[in-house]
């Protein structure tokens, strides 16, 4: 041995005598050596931090899995889960991985990968969303230049030319070479498309057993050999599950993880994934925050927008395969000839990317454009015009998906209005679709008139009827018995009509959580929904199961969001927003995704894969949707904003001719306390759940903090499970809210030199919006609750800005689209909290 290797030999000996048992010594049992800097956890740190995460969830700084979850743990519950079916995938990616641990990088992966950003970081506009593909860095990009060189599609399938189309422009960027498209295998690094079908390729690959459990719609992504060469295969049942797999290998490659952590699998829970456009055919859009409509009407047929097919990209890259592109407060005049033409102009856009067009459908549209006298369910003439009508839209558009309705809701027409039953109206209409196999979503939103308390309404009307619908009607049912408010207990028609199939709505568009400026993520707010127990079925009965078809054994699911996309060139009114309707779209294709997952995800797509400034940003992301809970509606306050426009805060407003539509209806606060009693002792709507969602709701001693006054009213002087009274506990939130914003922005100024300028400081300039509006909210509800109490702020809090006849005198929004208000941004909002 040579001189200079025993010297070398010797320094490895010393070093392992020496320094081993320091390391072993540290205790440090938890630490985190892996060096891959692509891993995948959620703050993208070396794992030996202690400090608490946002979400809380002891693992949150301690795992390695893209999920969030300990190693092996892909649903959370504490058991190492072995499960790697389609629906049991527990990646960020919603695939199964080859990594016998469940995460999504490989445990012998040791590249080591340093972001270093360039000075002159060229701006962005937001415009690309999270299908961005820039040059991956210099450690990960060989392996990616040797695995893909040239896409292979021999079919001339639309859709399987628009997954040829995804990849070729894709892998070029994420490689920084020209990756070509080909119908045959040309060498090395050949990425095979197709179906067993399609291709002759796939069919001989003998993948028809694992491609047997992943349904229409699912997908594989795996490596094999043909003629020697390694290819890359992506295969589905279906040319659209291609597509699918097609963005989830560039998913995978955007977050720069390694190829170990093939094969990726994965099908969706839920059958019609759905994005509802609240969308007029002036442009406007009812609760629309980002711009004009999408749909140029008066353009269409004959001129088509590029962002239509951009549209259809984004959505069909997050799995959702529906839009309705009208609100549902409808117009009739989408139904007729001219319109029907322009419908169809926009379903052949979206046809090869497996998206099916829906529209809502006026109740009264008979007589407003069919010349009949009638609307009357029962009625052959209205039959026979609902008939025709759905034969009509069927020649034009044969993949059309069916009909939302808003009957007998705040003043749309309905059956009612003939004394016949939403069923009475749902199933005549499914009636003329069901040859063509189309659906009816009938809203379970029955807002009107009574004098019983409004959250019953829902319940109350459609509960008698389950059973009594057409099998291709399914009832949508917004996420709360209320209205889209910050925090509301699910609503209890979930799990509640096991005779019917329910589809869940949920909001994107933050008409009541911030709308356009406040960064408020929503994904906590979805996964606290779906994984709420109904105890339809006993324990375990999640929300998620009653929608997918599991627990009642409906074949007809769905599940719908209302949109949040407009003509902005961001297409949401913010990047932040960005993230609503990507996580809206992974959920919706499996439900047991964790938020904290897919924000990690999305922000490693949309911003950066550098650790340094993924942490934060998911840190707070998933701080946002509580901190805004906080500030604006804590302890289970809802709808106290400000009337009509929903903007501000308003919980004063006493003077509208409804009842149920002035704030103090909800809040009900007097001298003695504040909330509503919804217990036996008050409305009863508690009675409407599960006898153990019931008790826990219903008693003062174990109902949730977060739910307090919603289900009852409680005493100003009242202790709660912090020691503090509920004065004092409002007083709080209220104040914490404020700071946590303060932190949010503290933590976004962390990332400066990782974003590039332009989306920097678009964000930073709402983050500071938000504060001022955050201040706005708990001083205006504070110095107004507190004529009340008759209680003073305590010691530890500040005092609020203004007195709350400044509040009151407010006259914000002046732009309901793009609500502000400068008179609030004065002085310094935080600290709330006096340190």
């Amino acid at each position: 041995m040579k001189y200079g290797e025993r010297r070398i030999l010797w320094l490895v000996l010393a070093f392992l005598v020496v320094f081993l048992p320091m390391c072993a010594d540290s205790g440090s049992g938890n630490q985190n050596t892996e060096t891959d800097s692509g891993d995948s956890d959620a703050d993208g740190d070396s794992d030996s931090d202690t400090d608490s995460d946002a979400d809380s969830d002891s693992d949150a700084d301690s795992d390695s899995d893209s999920d969030g979850d300990t190693d092996g743990d892909s649903d959370g519950d504490g058991d190492a889960d072995t499960d790697s079916d389609a629906d049991g995938d527990s990646d960020a990616d919603g695939d199964s991985d080859a990594d016998s641990d469940g995460d999504s990088d490989s445990d012998t992966d040791d590249i080591k990968i340093d972001y270093k950003f360039p000075a002159d970081m060229a701006d962005e506009d937001g415009s690309s969303l999270w299908l961005r593909y820039p040059k991956v860095p210099s450690a990960r990009v060989e392996q990616y230049q040797a695995a893909f060189t040239h896409v292979v599609n021999s079919s001339n399938s639309d859709t399987l030319k628009a997954a040829a189309d995804e990849l070729v422009e894709g892998l070029s960027g994420l490689t920084g070479e020209s990756v070509s498209a080909n119908d045959s295998i040309q060498g090395a690094g050949a990425v095979i498309i197709g179906t067993p079908d399609s291709s002759n390729v796939v069919a001989g690959m003998g993948l028809d057993g694992e491609l047997g459990k992943l349904g229409d719609e699912g997908y594989l992504v795996t490596t094999g050999e043909v003629d020697d060469q390694k290819v890359t295969v992506v295969a589905a049942n279906s040319d659209v599950g291609v597509l699918y797999g097609s963005f989830a290998l560039l998913r995978h490659l955007q977050q720069h993880l390694p190829l170990s952590g093939l094969p990726l699998k994965a099908a969706p829970k839920i059958a019609n994934r759905i994005l509802n456009h609240w969308d007029n055919l002036d442009r406007t859009v009812e609760r629309g925050y980002a711009g004009k409509s999408l749909w140029n009407w008066s353009a269409l047929p004959g001129s088509l927008s590029p962002r239509y097919t951009e549209y259809a990209r984004a959505n069909a890259s997050i799995g959702i395969n529906g839009t309705v592109l009208t609100n549902v407060n409808a117009n009739a005049q989408v139904l007729t000839g001219q319109y029907l033409d322009k419908v169809k102009a926009l379903a052949d856009v979206f046809r090869p990317y497996g998206i099916r067009v829906y529209l809502t459908a006026r109740f009264s549209a008979p007589i407003e454009i069919g010349n009949l006298s009638t609307a009357d369910p029962t009625n052959s003439s209205v039959k026979q015009w609902w008939a025709s009508k759905a034969n009509e839209i069927y020649e034009k558009i044969p993949d059309f998906g069916g009909f939302l309705v808003k009957a007998n809701s705040e003043g749309q027409p309905g059956p009612q209005d003939y004394n016949r039953t939403h069923a009475d109206g749902a199933n005549m209409m499914a009636e003329a679709l069901a040859p063509h196999g189309g659906i009816v979503l009938w809203r379970a939103f029955v807002y009107a008139s009574s004098n019983t308390d409004r959250i019953r309404q829902a319940y109350d009307e459609f509960k008698p009827l389950d059973g009594k619908f057409n099998d291709n009607v399914l009832v949508q049912s917004k996420n709360g018995p209320l209205d889209f408010q910050p925090r509301e207990p699910f609503c209890p028609l979930f799990g509640g009509m096991s005779k019917t199939p329910i589809a869940l709505e949920l909001q994107i568009t933050k008409e009541y959580l911030g709308q356009n400026t406040h960064l408020a993520y929503l994904g906590p707010m979805y996964e606290e929904i779906l994984q709420a127990d109904t105890y339809a079925d006993g324990q375990g009965t999640t929300l998620a199961k009653t929608i997918d078809g599991s627990l009642f054994g409906h074949k007809t699911t769905a599940i719908s969001g209302v949109s949040n996309v407009g003509d902005d060139t961001d297409w949401t009114g913010s990047h932040f927003n960005q993230a609503n309707w990507y996580v809206y779209g992974r959920m919706a294709w499996n439900t047991d995704l964790t938020a904290k997952a897919i924000a990690e995800e999305w922000t490693r797509q949309t911003f950066t894969n550098d650790p340094e400034a993924v942490a934060p940003i998911v840190k707070m992301m998933m701080a946002s949707r509580e901190a805004l809970v906080n500030y604006m509606t804590p302890l289970g306050l809802v709808h106290i904003m400000g009337t009509d426009h929903h903007y501000g805060p308003m919980p004063w407003e006493n003077s509208l001719s409804r009842a149920e539509w002035n704030p103090v209806y909800y809040h009900n606060a007097d001298g003695q306390g504040i909330g509503f009693d919804r217990t036996g002792s008050g409305s009863n709507a508690v009675s409407q759940y599960f006898d153990e969602v019931k008790n826990l709701f219903g008693n003062r001693s174990s109902v949730p903090d977060d739910y307090l006054l919603f289900f009852h009213h409680a005493g100003w002087g009242d202790k709660l499970a912090s020691g503090k009274t509920v004065w004092e506990e409002l007083v709080h939130r209220y104040s914490l809210g404020v700071d946590e914003v303060d932190d949010m922005r503290a933590q976004w100024e962390s990332v400066k030199d990782r974003v590039d300028d332009r989306r920097f400081g678009e964000v930073a300039e709402f983050l500071k919006i938000q504060h001022y509006e955050a201040r706005w909210w708990r001083d205006a509800c504070l110095t107004y609750f507190q004529t009340f109490s008759k209680q003073d702020i305590p010691d530890g809090y500040a005092a609020p800005a203004n007195n709350l006849s400044f509040y009151q005198g407010l006259k914000c929004p002046s732009n309901r689209d793009k609500p502000r208000c400068p008179q609030i941004e004065t002085g310094q909002p935080s600290p709330a909290i006096i340190p």
